[in-house]
């Protein structure tokens, strides 16, 4: 069966039927609301991405392929041990001396295998999570629930929804307080890494204009503290580098981010702008220099697209 949602061919296209009544579906008549709106139903599951994190990959394309392959496969471990070879396709605009000198520290022998022990903890953790909420909640797998919400962007280019997701409890203290959403469980745990984009997350997304929500230059640092769910996020990320747990495990710690195997593989460099969250400054970081913000959740990811609404605003690209 097809999914609800997904890429063919370059375009995201759907898959629906008119929409139940009764549990039933429902006639022409019932379903047509006017001329240009109808009433209806997903024909197929469709996925979700958690907003404001990024797990390490179980698997993804290795380069000039389509087809996703494991980790765990000894052909990421060729890939990962040298990424920079010269029979493999060249990045398409090529790579900065920096950033591949940051790479470089990271891949090699075992970085494969590294990815894919860490993207295993963090589909256990999950699983074990949504395990716990049907215990709680004293459902089945049948009819357990999540509770979606959305952002700005409510779907990427792979058709999947963007959400921040929890069990579906509609009271905040029945059975037992709501508990925090998946993706907050995940990244206080340290089995995924913060991944900050705007405008997608508090307190950006809680904005009804997308120009509303652009940070005052030189107000960085001030405006994130202020805001309790993020300075939270930010907070369980120093800790468990401080503690040495999940990804910062001191014997065995994430080599590389999720999104920059990502791009090693898809040959294509970052082209999001980055600000960097601990300063109050005006400064627009170039995509491959996000490096140079030394902690994963001092970064906030700007889409190339949003650059203009900050430059208007104040803010300055680095030269």
């Amino acid at each position: 069966m097809p999914r609800a949602v997904e890429q063919v061919s370059g375009l995201t296209v759907g898959h629906a039927g008119l929409g139940l009544r009764g549990g039933v579906a429902g006639s022409v008549r019932q379903q047509i609301h006017d001329g240009d709106t109808i009433n209806a139903r997903a024909i197929g599951n469709f996925g979700i991405r958690f907003l404001g994190v990024d797990a390490p990959e179980i698997s993804f394309t290795l380069p000039d392929e389509s087809k996703f392959t494991g980790l765990s496969d000894s052909r990421w471990e060729a890939f990962l041990s040298d990424p920079f070879a010269e029979h493999l396709p060249a990045f398409n605009p090529p790579l900065t001396d920096g950033l591949v000198n940051h790479l470089k520290d990271r891949i090699g022998p075992g970085a494969a295998m590294n990815q894919d022990h860490h993207a295993t903890a963090a589909e256990d953790a999950l699983e074990h999570e949504v395990h716990t909420d049907l215990t709680a909640l004293g459902q089945s797998e049948e009819n357990f629930q999540f509770f979606l919400v959305f952002a700005h962007e409510v779907m990427d280019r792979y058709g999947r929804f963007l959400c921040f997701v929890n069990r579906n409890q509609p009271h905040p203290t029945v059975p037992d307080p709501r508990p925090l959403s998946y993706n907050e469980r995940l990244l206080k745990s340290a089995k995924v890494s913060p991944y900050f984009i705007w405008p997608n997350i508090n307190p950006f997304r809680k904005q009804k204009d997308k120009t509303e929500a652009v940070i005052p230059p030189g107000a960085a640092r001030d405006t994130v503290d202020q805001e309790e769910t993020l300075r939270s996020a930010r907070e369980w990320v120093r800790n468990a580098r401080q503690q040495k747990i999940g990804i910062f495990d001191q014997q065995n710690p994430l080599r590389l981010e999720p999104f920059e195997l990502r791009f090693l593989a898809r040959r294509t460099p970052p082209d999001r702008w980055v600000i960097d969250l601990s300063k109050n400054d005006n400064v627009l970081i170039k995509p491959q220099e996000y490096c140079t913000i030394p902690n994963v959740e001092d970064r906030l990811f700007i889409p190339e697209e949003y650059v203009p609404l900050f430059v208007e605003r104040g803010w300055q690209r680095r030269a």
